[in-house]
């Protein structure tokens, strides 16, 4: 198995989009990671609202050592412990609690604590994360709040996850403090259902052609 970065920003870096996964059946998992390696996305997201969740993260782990394959929507402590024995390279909060945050420094887990205000964000990095996620960043002020908080926050480094897709994904990456941008579009529902693995790798493409300038 390929040795996984452990610096939260180097996995940002590895990749322009972190898809956000859904994986209902564990037979989708090794198939659908590979289309999205193949397509040159390697940082993927698979979010624990599922039963097979954990186990999806221990087949991609095992079949495609290549992709850099972390935990989403980890809300709580045990979340965290349960992530980093099925292998999990990082996890994805949607929040960021006092008792969620100290338990992954103690673990030493590389994190995207989520943020939504001025004083999350401020917060996060009193406990020492410099890397977190905008979440929902639509409605958190999308474009123009990463504008705002990049001036007195410049050490805080983003991955804008919630109303971003292909139109507006550009858009964020050009922003100096964006490392990557999260979403669903890489991954839809109806492709996976459809075992359609070469459509989502050329969405995989297509986003990877995403660079920051």
């Amino acid at each position: 198995m390929s040795a996984q970065p452990t610096d939260m920003r180097a996995i940002m870096a590895a990749s322009p989009v972190m898809p956000v996964i859904v994986i209902e059946r564990i037979e989708d998992a090794v198939p659908l990671a590979r289309a999205l390696v193949a397509g040159g996305i390697r940082v993927l997201e698979v979010t624990m609202r599922t039963a097979v969740a954990l186990d999806a993260v221990r087949a991609i782990r095992a079949a495609v050592p290549e992709a850099i394959t972390g935990m989403g929507t980890i809300v709580k402590p045990a979340d965290v412990d349960a992530a980093m024995d099925a292998g999990a390279a990082f996890g994805v909060s949607p929040g960021s609690p006092d008792a969620l945050l100290a338990h992954i420094l103690e673990r030493a887990f590389p994190f995207l604590p989520g943020t939504m205000t001025p004083t999350d964000v401020m917060r996060v990095l009193g406990f020492g994360f410099d890397a977190m996620k905008l979440f929902p960043a639509a409605q958190a002020g999308g474009l123009g709040m990463l504008k705002a908080l990049s001036g007195p926050l410049p050490q805080a480094r983003f991955c804008p996850t919630g109303g971003v897709d292909i139109k507006n994904a550009a858009e964020f990456l050009a922003l100096s403090n964006v490392g990557c941008v999260g979403g669903s579009w890489l991954a839809p529902a109806n492709l996976i259902a459809a075992k359609d693995w070469g459509a989502i790798e050329r969405l995989a493409r297509e986003a990877a052609g995403l660079r920051q300038p």
